[in-house]
């Protein structure tokens, strides 16, 4: 990988490659539930889910997924352990963390309701935190039973610390540079996977209004930090 005056890294290439069954780009990570929705991140105009008394259908785990890039970052050659825990102490967030790979669709696998449901996971896709280039975590945000582990994720503020412990002992800290709402049918896949000049971090889950039409959130909420 390039260094000091070297020449500028090759971005990933990135595609959003399942859609919803609707037709949508497969990027959600929560399912339809009683709850209130989840709060909405500072960029977000209020647009809470308001629900019948009618209980909607859960959506179908295979239809909640991210969209991957189509290549791996270059890391760089120090070694760095691998992810064991995620914590975000200004919204009570703390998960251990699962690896996930990719689901058969090609999409960023997410847990499907069991044991797993409530906990946050790695990219194994993506850089290991604290390597050059953008690490992802993905959790959901709610499901039938209630709040899951992302449920706070968009009340995260700028400059608020995220941290990961590792395999070795080691914890690794970022700070929150923004939080930010994408539509699930036009999410930017470069702006937040492409390669970054340091280590960075990317949190995301559902958010917005909930679709009782297709049993999703119509958007998502992705958490940008870099490392401190």
């Amino acid at each position: 990988m390039a260094t000091g005056g070297a020449r500028r890294r090759r971005a990933w290439s990135v595609t959003a490659v399942a859609l919803l069954a609707g037709g949508a780009t497969a990027v959600a990570v929560g399912f339809a539930t009683q709850t209130p929705s989840p709060p909405s991140p500072p960029v977000q105009a209020a647009s809470a889910a308001v629900l019948s008394s009618a209980t909607p259908a859960p959506a179908s785990p295979s239809a909640a997924a991210l969209p991957a890039p189509t290549t791996r970052p270059t890391h760089p050659a120090k070694p760095v352990a691998l992810p064991t825990e995620v914590t975000i102490p200004s919204v009570g967030i703390a998960s251990t963390l699962r690896h996930v790979g990719l689901a058969k669709d090609g999409t960023i696998a997410v847990a499907s309701p069991g044991k797993n449901y409530d906990q946050a996971g790695w990219y194994t896709g993506s850089p290991r935190p604290g390597q050059v280039g953008p690490a992802v975590i993905e959790g959901h945000v709610d499901s039938v039973h209630g709040p899951s582990v992302f449920y706070r994720l968009g009340a995260v503020k700028k400059g608020a610390a995220v941290h990961v412990k590792r395999s070795d002992g080691t914890t690794v800290t970022f700070v929150v540079d923004r939080v930010a709402s994408y539509p699930k049918d036009d999410f930017p896949v470069e702006t937040v996977y492409r390669n970054t000049a340091g280590p960075e971090l990317r949190l995301i889950t559902c958010g917005g209004a909930f679709d009782r039409r297709i049993g999703h959130y119509v958007d998502n909420t992705v958490v940008f930090a870099h490392e401190r």
